[in-house]
């Protein structure tokens, strides 16, 4: 069963929270404007992203974002030491491309989300449902594995409107 995490927990994320997660990634408050616009459109939740890519291997993440000024729904997975990341066509739900993670940031991200999966007792997609189910009126933009004060735990941006919100859910219990 996933639960919230204890109060000291969602403070110490909370702050992070609250300077990295609010901008939405790193993006301005344009380009949230924006994302927030785009992911209203799209037909696919980022939870059935998340099912649809577990094809491929274990979620590790999954975000909506803008390539080229469209929205994307990318995902990561790792399976049997190896990392991919899988879009998920937003209107469809079919897998549209599959490339392997090998270098660089993304592949130390994939490692570290990794390593929180492995320590959990539920699932990223399970999170995002429940999440969700919790926070009515909202749409996920992100779910990330992380580990926090040596707990996994799944880091969820939310938006409704132009309102977004992080909520951080335990993945070990």
């Amino acid at each position: 069963m996933i639960k919230t995490a204890p109060s000291i927990l969602v403070l110490a994320i909370a702050a992070f929270a609250s300077a990295y997660g609010a901008r939405a990634e790193g993006y301005s408050e344009g380009e949230r404007r924006e994302l927030a616009k785009a992911v209203g459109t799209a037909k696919v939740s980022l939870g059935a992203g998340l099912s649809a890519s577990e094809k491929q291997g274990t979620p590790i993440s999954a975000k909506f974002e803008l390539e080229g000024g469209k929205l994307q729904l990318s995902v990561y997975t790792e399976k049997n030491g190896k990392f991919s990341e899988v879009v998920v066509d937003h209107q469809s739900g079919k897998i549209t491309e599959t490339e392997a993670i090998t270098e660089g940031e993304d592949l130390s991200a994939a490692k570290a989300q990794r390593a929180a999966i492995g320590k959990a007792k539920s699932t990223l997609v399970e999170a995002v449902r429940k999440t969700i189910a919790d926070h009515g009126g909202y749409a996920a933009v992100s779910a990330v594995a992380k580990t926090a004060e040596g707990h996994p735990v799944a880091e969820v941006m939310l938006v409704r409107g132009q309102e977004w919100k992080t909520v951080i859910m335990k993945l070990d219990e």
